[in-house]
């Protein structure tokens, strides 16, 4: 997923490129099932708790520097804020990678979010830019880079968003799990997530390398995301029904990797899906796709639904796009904030 910032044609999901391979990938079996102190799956610490009358709480993408009007739509529990980047190869954090990470108004944006009843995580890398564990030269000084994005939002929850060439990238992987160790030896209340491509089919071999990578090198992780969007032009029927089907081939990769049981790995998951007309030709994700995750999620006792992005969940002032997705609406017929609702439920 990119940021608000970035052109629609660049991307607001996985690139092509990479989801093709990852098709091509899950034939490959999922490395030996490590030991994890707290693995994937385990009880979220009380302040992400969601609403007691589901175990699925709502979390959608908001750009860190932009309000949109929908941003309240559906009561979010957490607000996923994008995206914390390189300021080019420097390894110093920025929003979008251009905003100064302690700017007054990307303060007030986040006290104004959280004044609304919603917790911040702050998500760093995404589709575009350049993330900070391809930047900075040792874990050391990426695990301060990540604090002080942490400290600037006065967050307790991380998301780690990879894709493209650096979900590919071993260098930058285990940069990055080395630090985010190091960050929780320093913050013991810090919540991490993954945020990684799918298929129908689950994972592919680079996203279950990255974890295993984190596993390796004790990262205690909260939840790992899956991005259900953007399979492929061969993928272009019932997108509700894909982002089952690779939750379902997910949960069981899972499983295997941190060798939990069938809840705590529906637990430990969470589903994030590109609202309205998606940058994949043929993939339209609509008002009944998002029923259907939401129901399931409840079913399963997933963690947390998600979409991209809360600045596109209201009509295209023309109806549509023409087939062609944007970044300020979803290019199908519905009233502002509709998927909000729907993935709230």
């Amino acid at each position: 997923m990119s940021s608000h910032r970035k052109p629609a044609a660049v991307g607001l999901g996985c690139l092509i490129a990479l989801v093709t391979t990852a098709c091509s990938e899950q034939g490959e079996a999922a490395r030996a099932a490590p030991s994890l102190p707290a693995a994937t799956g385990t009880s979220p610490p009380a302040s992400s708790s969601p609403p007691a009358e589901s175990g699925t709480a709502y979390a959608p993408y908001v750009s860190a520097t932009e309000a949109a009007g929908t941003d309240f739509a559906g009561s979010p529990t957490t607000y996923n804020l994008a995206f914390v980047l390189a300021d080019g190869d420097d390894c110093t954090p920025r929003w979008d990678g251009t905003h100064a990470i302690g700017d007054p108004a990307v303060k007030s944006r986040i006290a104004r979010l959280e004044k609304n009843g919603g917790q911040v995580r702050v998500s760093f890398g995404g589709a575009s830019g350049k993330e900070l564990a391809a930047a900075c030269e040792s874990a050391t000084e990426l695990a301060a880079a990540y604090g002080k994005a942490l400290d600037a939002a006065g967050a307790t929850r991380a998301d780690f968003d990879v894709e493209g060439d650096e979900l590919a990238d071993s260098a930058s992987v285990a940069l990055r799990s080395k630090a985010i160790a190091l960050l929780q030896k320093e913050r013991t209340d810090l919540e991490v997530s993954f945020t990684l491509p799918v298929m129908p089919s689950g994972l592919g071999k680079d996203s279950l390398a990255l974890l295993g990578s984190a596993d390796d090198n004790g990262v205690r992780i909260a939840t790992v995301n899956l991005m259900t969007m953007n399979y492929g032009t061969s993928y272009d029927g019932d997108m509700g029904g894909y982002a089952l089907t690779a939750a379902k081939a997910a949960h069981t990769q899972l499983k295997k990797v941190f060798g939990t049981s069938d809840a705590a790995a529906w637990q430990g998951m969470a589903l994030t899906s590109m609202i309205g007309v998606n940058d994949v030709d043929g993939e339209t994700f609509t008002l009944a796709d998002a029923a259907e995750v939401r129901a399931f999620a409840e079913e399963k006792g997933v963690g947390w639904v998600s979409m991209w992005s809360a600045a596109r969940d209201r009509q295209c002032a023309n109806g549509s796009k023409s087939g062609q997705p944007a970044t300020d609406c979803s290019g199908v017929t519905q009233s502002s904030g509709a998927f909000g609702e729907a993935f709230a439920g």
